[in-house]
């Protein structure tokens, strides 16, 4: 059995850089509670930055989220995260680009105080080497933050006698139970192009929640 001694130097100084990485963080944490207001703004400027949101890399070299940066800029879109992509953000009169943070920067006082919170902890376990390119949301997207611009859903023109398009009907849209997300995968493939790149299978076994008759 090994003992301490027969440790090599190596792991050593393995263990003493990661402590090191740990301090600085902790060093600097302590130092943007201290700050305040200053390390809140700092770190908004930092977050509207996509380069930024990828700009660290995991162990084995790869970018951070590179695939969902990919994912973003793909032409032609083949998600409906490359849709808001290509589209932009209507702000101020204009069209700006679309940002990570524009979906993923939490919506009202609670929903960004949640959001700096993640990010701090993330940023901890990078930092002391522990980090993993996370497999899904541990804080899915709420619909507040998809309301900051699908607000509300304009009654479009159809032909005589054809069915209401979903959102239409007044009971998809108060207490439905059934949050955005849950029916508007954002960055999987496979969605169809023309119909905001929803994915049948995956809506048809939404809908037989309330309609047993749709179930797969």
């Amino acid at each position: 059995m090994r003992t301490r001694r027969q440790e090599t130097k190596g792991g050593v100084r393995e263990r003493r850089h990661r402590a090191g990485r740990a301090a600085l963080v902790l060093a600097a944490l302590l130092g943007a509670a201290v700050a305040g207001p200053a390390g809140w703004i700092a770190s908004d400027r930092l977050e509207r930055d996509n380069d930024f949101c990828v700009s660290c890399h995991l162990p084995d070299g790869e970018p951070l989220h590179a695939a969902k940066r990919k994912d973003l800029e793909h032409w032609p879109p083949a998600t409906l995260a490359a849709k808001h992509g290509m589209e932009g953000v209507r702000e101020d009169g204009a069209i700006r680009p679309f940002r990570c943070i524009d979906c993923h920067g939490g919506t009202g006082a609670a929903g960004r105080v949640r959001v700096k919170i993640l990010s701090a902890k993330d940023a901890f376990w990078y930092a002391v080497g522990r980090f993993e390119e996370p497999s899904s949301m541990r804080w899915p997207l709420q619909d507040a933050d998809c309301r900051r611009c699908h607000a509300h859903f304009d009654e479009k023109e159809r032909a005589p006698g054809a069915d209401p398009a979903f959102h239409e009907l007044a009971v998809h849209n108060a207490k439905l139970g059934v949050a955005c997300v849950d029916c508007h995968l954002v960055h999987d493939e496979g969605g169809l192009s023309d119909h905001d790149f929803l994915h049948p299978e995956h809506v048809r076994a939404r809908c037989a929640a309330c309609h047993p008759e749709l179930a797969p």
